[in-house]
């Protein structure tokens, strides 16, 4: 969603200037370098509610309050030769995440599959990217998150899950693999943030209150999913009628593959808060899987056809009053093609925080573009 106030701002000024954020804030050099890859990769791919929008007050504010460690120390505290299990000790959860997908794929390639369950993680970027590691390799990815409570369950209106996506990327022989990334919720926060952000509501049917009506007010529904007040409805709406249950069933897989493996928070041990009310750390729990596609079929093929699926269905009738049929990760990587050279959009409320945090960490040395005007 963009206003007319945007600036767009070059991919490699913003990483240079993110990183240096992150590098003040405490994070070392490496990690800042991984943290601002997966910040900006959703930028790139049109999926704004996941990019520099949350570099202020998902990342650096929970640092800078000490809920957050800006150094990241993972440790394997279980393994078998396909499986582990890793704590991130409450560090950077991009950096966490990386790592345990690095590790599934290390596994996978020797093992056929590898599965890592993390555990005392925090808020980990764009799903999408994780498994992207795995195509990148000829395999496949998959991963999936719980995070702080916003979904009410199907006939609730108590926020109980997170939006905890179930995300699959695939490898094809087409220019991008295939890549579904969604939150099992209709929307998710990050969304409602952008709406925020252009000063809009949102649309019917995203978020319901404890009275049981649909709410679209915006702004104070960011600060009633934190109150318990108002919940994200899972997808498929309310109720049974357009299957909402299938949603909130998928929501729990998640939550179940982000807790129970790893022996991690869970439900409203993710709100972010102690007993007496005190900000405490969220610690996330996150799965990854990679899948060795060379272990039953050889690469090539497997692309063959799975990008032979795709197209098939790109191909088929389109229904009245429709230009075009899309497979999942099309999108992104259109959205991709024309950003590249134009770069980050920037409304008037991101200009404002990144221009607080270069007077915040002494960052004079780098010039923002909206402030040349």
């Amino acid at each position: 969603m963009l206003d007319d106030r945007v600036v767009w701002w070059p991919f490699e000024d913003a990483k240079v200037f993110v990183e240096a954020v992150f590098c003040a804030a405490g994070i070392p050099n490496e990690d800042a370098k991984t943290c601002t890859e997966i910040l900006l990769e959703s930028d790139k791919r049109g999926i704004e509610s996941h990019g520099i929008g949350r570099l202020k007050p998902i990342y650096i504010d929970r640092i800078r309050e000490g809920t957050l460690q800006p150094v990241t120390k993972t440790e394997i505290v279980r393994e078998s030769p396909a499986t582990a299990v890793v704590d991130g000790h409450n560090g950077m959860g991009f950096v966490v995440a990386k790592a345990s997908m690095e590790l599934a794929i290390k596994k996978a390639a020797v093992y056929g599959i590898g599965m890592v369950a993390t555990r005392h993680s925090n808020h980990y970027g764009i799903a999408g990217y994780y498994p992207l590691m795995a195509t990148e390799r000829g395999m496949i990815g998959i991963t999936g998150t719980n995070a702080r409570p916003s979904i009410a369950p199907t006939f609730g209106v108590e926020n109980m899950l997170g939006t905890n996506p179930l995300t699959f990327g695939m490898p094809t022989d087409e220019d991008f693999p295939f890549l579904l990334d969604c939150a099992t919720s209709i929307t998710q926060r990050g969304k409602i943030e952008v709406h925020d952000r252009a000063g809009k509501d949102i649309p019917e049917g995203w978020v319901i209150g404890h009275d049981g009506r649909i709410r679209t007010d915006t702004h104070q529904i960011l600060s009633d999913l934190v109150s318990g007040q108002a919940a994200l409805l899972p997808l498929g709406g309310p109720g049974e009628a357009l299957a909402g249950y299938k949603g909130y069933g998928y929501a729990t897989v998640v939550e179940i593959l982000s807790a129970s493996l790893q022996n991690g928070y869970f439900l409203k041990m993710l709100n972010g808060f102690d007993e007496l009310g005190n900000k405490r750390p969220f610690g996330v729990g996150h799965f990854f899987i990679a899948i060795n596609v060379e272990s039953f079929i050889e690469l090539e093929e497997f692309k063959r056809i799975t990008g032979t699926i795709l197209r098939e269905l790109r191909a088929s009738k389109k229904a009245p009053g429709a230009d075009r049929i899309y497979t999942a990760g099309e999108k992104e990587h259109l959205a991709w093609l024309e950003r590249k050279d134009k770069g980050v959009p920037v409304n008037t409320t991101l200009q404002k925080q990144m221009s607080g945090l270069k007077e915040t960490y002494g960052l004079s040395d780098l010039p923002l573009p909206w402030e040349k005007r």
